[in-house]
């Protein structure tokens, strides 16, 4: 990579900036406007990386990370944008960063790395002022014992970003923001224009999706939306909170991504039915298999998930039976006519929504949900009455968490089938389906609507 020195408009190859210097220990400071919340973010985003931790459970407002949870909304806002911001870009920041060092960071210096990521996501990608970025970074440095000998390293650094901010973009312009292990994973299973696809899908704005409960034409010109193939209707860029659009009060619709909202319309009526929703938690999904005409008994082992499942439906004006209990240990005589089991995974088909996905699982962790999702489904299956069916469903686009999974399933139970989905009932999702009937969505699909999360659903039926 070549780029222009801007003092002097020549090309520059070689790096430059102070690899490291002494600097005295600085008397503790009074607190800078905006500092709390880069290290808030840099602390985070470490143990994401480093430690491989969920992003949702640190940035929860009562029970998250500490450092989170001291900020003001304002600061929690900023945050939120930088993290999802910088897991979203992480692989074309890191080049960025390798291509303006001499050499790489020492031994241990991680801190550094997390902060100079954190201070580049501003300039790059955020509405936030180059100077106030480099600022707050080098105070940052300045701050921390393990850092404060490169605080002009940091200075010099980002302020080449600064300066080349748009060739440094170019320059990775290419780059799949996606770690290599998962890109050649995704290469395998559906050839590399459908992989690079998935992975730009996953840098386009996240959708608001509105499953309703009637009548979503009228809704859609109420909220201001448009109706997408499944039924959803979903929100065009609006500013505001979710909770003061009209409806949301009186229960008439519920936020849920347009894929997630596919499974439990797979079953058709289920007018007088017994249903179980297993794993049924935020409630999305029970209240379309309410809504559908079926007594739904909704089943969720952690007893939190279920008071949210029990306040969501309760907004909603839905009743279902609730039951806090592990699936595997789940017995019923009478049976059920039919089981929706949204089984937990991987998560790898929402990484628009939650990029730290692919940063804190890898491929073991996705055989070993594979293997925790054939479990939850062979139980499922001794619930279900002779005659009913059960859809199969999760949010993962990797075949082992789906289309391999059914297979070992059925090779083992002539008595199940699969119940092929009908192409002509799912105009504009003709592609989702698969040869055999399976719905397999991916985030590159519905690109001219907005996109829309990776989800594997399968009908099966019991004779």
């Amino acid at each position: 990579m070549v780029l222009n020195d801007k003092s002097t408009g020549k090309p520059n190859s070689k790096r430059h900036g102070p690899r490291s210097g002494s600097e005295r220990q600085r008397p503790e400071l009074e607190a800078k406007p905006g500092l709390d919340a880069r290290m808030a973010a840099s602390r985070i985003l470490a143990a994401v990386i480093d430690r491989k931790t969920s992003l949702d459970g640190m940035l929860d407002a009562e029970h998250g990370n500490p450092a989170f949870t001291a900020l003001n909304d304002a600061d929690r806002s900023l945050v939120r944008a930088i993290l999802q911001t910088a897991l979203r870009h992480l692989p074309r920041i890191e080049l960025i960063l390798k291509e303006l060092l001499d050499s790489p960071l020492p031994e241990g210096a991680r801190a550094l790395h997390h902060l100079l990521i954190v201070a580049a996501t501003q300039m790059l990608y955020l509405d936030i002022p180059d100077h106030s970025a480099v600022d707050l970074a080098v105070e940052q440095a300045n701050r921390d014992p393990r850092n404060r000998r490169f605080a002009k390293l940091v200075n010099a650094i980002l302020r080449r970003i600064g300066r080349e901010k748009q060739a440094l973009l170019e320059y990775v312009s290419d780059v799949p923001c996606m770690p290599d292990w998962f890109l050649d994973r995704l290469i395998d299973i559906y050839g590399e224009d459908h992989a690079l696809a998935i992975a730009a899908a996953q840098l386009e704005p996240v959708t608001i999706d509105l499953t309703v409960k009637s009548d979503p034409e009228t809704w859609a010109k109420t909220l201001g939306g448009r109706v997408l193939p499944t039924g959803t209707v979903r929100l065009d860029p609006f500013k505001g909170t979710i909770t003061a659009l009209e409806g949301f009060e009186a229960g008439e619709w519920w936020v849920q991504d347009t894929a997630a909202s596919i499974p439990a319309q797979l079953f058709g009526s289920l007018d007088g039915k017994r249903v179980a929703d297993l794993c049924a938690a935020p409630g999305g999904k029970t209240a379309q298999l309410v809504l559908a005409g079926a007594t739904v008994t909704a089943i969720e082992q952690s007893q939190s998930r279920l008071r949210r499942l029990a306040a969501n439906l309760e907004r909603l004006k839905l009743q279902a039976e609730t039951r806090c209990i592990n699936l595997l240990e789940i017995e019923d005589e009478e049976g059920f006519d039919a089981i929706l089991l949204d089984a937990p995974c991987s998560s790898t088909g929402t990484t628009r929504r939650h990029p730290d996905v692919l940063w804190t699982k890898d491929s073991a962790d996705i055989a070993k949900l594979a293997t925790l999702q054939e479990r939850l489904l062979r139980h499922a299956i001794t619930l279900l009455k002779k005659g009913g069916r059960i859809v199969f469903s999760n949010c993962s686009i990797d075949p082992i968490e789906g289309e391999m999974l059914i297979d070992k399933v059925l090779a083992d139970h002539p008595d199940l089938r699969i119940v092929p989905v009908e192409p002509a009932n799912w105009r504009g999702l003709e592609e989702a389906i698969t040869p055999r009937g399976e719905f397999r969505t991916t985030p590159a699909m519905l690109a001219d609507k907005g996109g829309l999360d990776g989800f594997y659903a399968c009908v099966i039926a019991k004779t």
